[in-house]
């Protein structure tokens, strides 16, 4: 898997603010870019991938956001996520039946894994633009319905109820992670199931988690220096006594 071939600025709405010809172009864009491909650890889900490595992605944060282009995290289907769909179509009663949200799903290789293995109601959660509309299109792919939510749900106050909460591969940056995993946390509290895929990323946490699966999952040399990563499949727990993530155990 690599990186594609090249990115348009980010979609903006026309003058008369409208929203849906913002998202057709997000879509387009999506289906221009990349390839329909399985990943190779989950050969069930067809997505929209990209093709080959481009100079673009090696550019600093700092120029993509002068560019007004996010990176194309959702083009790819990443180890953690892999090793997590992968968890879900092997075991189904995990969310068969159950409402889950995937979050920070990218290109929604779990979110569609968790439709698949039956969930009742599957939703998923990215504020990228074209993270969206490759997740519309990599639903609409598999045959499968995944309602797509473009709010950061860490900032919002209110909570719908699921009974499952899934994320692939958020540990990868200290800023995502004192973000989302305080939320995560919370949320596992409430006795939600919250699980996580994690290829050995620097900030996943190491206390208050229990060891699901283990898994030896194939992945790019030109996206991961490595051609297989061991990845994790990790139950999210509460910090016991309502301690919260960085401080000191007692």
């Amino acid at each position: 898997m690599a990186v594609t071939r090249g990115l348009a600025p980010a979609p903006q709405p026309d003058a008369g603010g409208e929203a849906a010809s913002a998202a057709e172009r997000a879509a387009a864009f999506v289906a221009r870019e990349t390839a329909v491909a399985c990943p190779p650890f989950v050969p069930e889900v067809k997505l929209h991938l990209a093709t080959e490595v481009t100079p673009l992605w090696h550019a600093t944060e700092a120029a993509l956001a002068r560019a007004g282009v996010p990176p194309p995290y959702w083009a790819f289907a990443w180890a953690g996520g892999q090793a997590l769909a992968r968890y879900l179509l092997d075991r189904p009663a995990a969310v068969s039946g159950k409402r889950v949200l995937d979050l920070a799903s990218g290109g929604g290789v779990v979110a569609i894994a968790a439709a698949l293995a039956g969930a009742a109601r599957v939703s998923a959660a990215d504020i990228d633009p074209f993270a969206a509309a490759a997740l519309r299109l990599n639903a609409a792919l598999n045959g499968v319905t995944v309602d797509v939510i473009t709010e950061d749900l860490t900032a919002s106050a209110a909570t719908p109820a699921w009974d499952v909460i899934v994320a692939g591969d958020v540990c990868y940056e200290r800023a995502m992670v004192d973000r989302v995993l305080p939320w995560l946390r919370r949320e596992a509290a409430r006795a939600t199931a919250v699980i996580v895929g994690d290829p050995g990323r620097a900030y996943c946490p190491s206390e208050a988690v229990e060891e699901l699966a283990r898994y030896l999952v194939p992945t790019s040399l030109d996206l991961e220096g490595r051609e297989q990563r061991e990845t994790r499949v990790l139950r999210l727990l509460p910090h016991p006594a309502g301690r919260e993530e960085g401080q000191p155990g007692r």
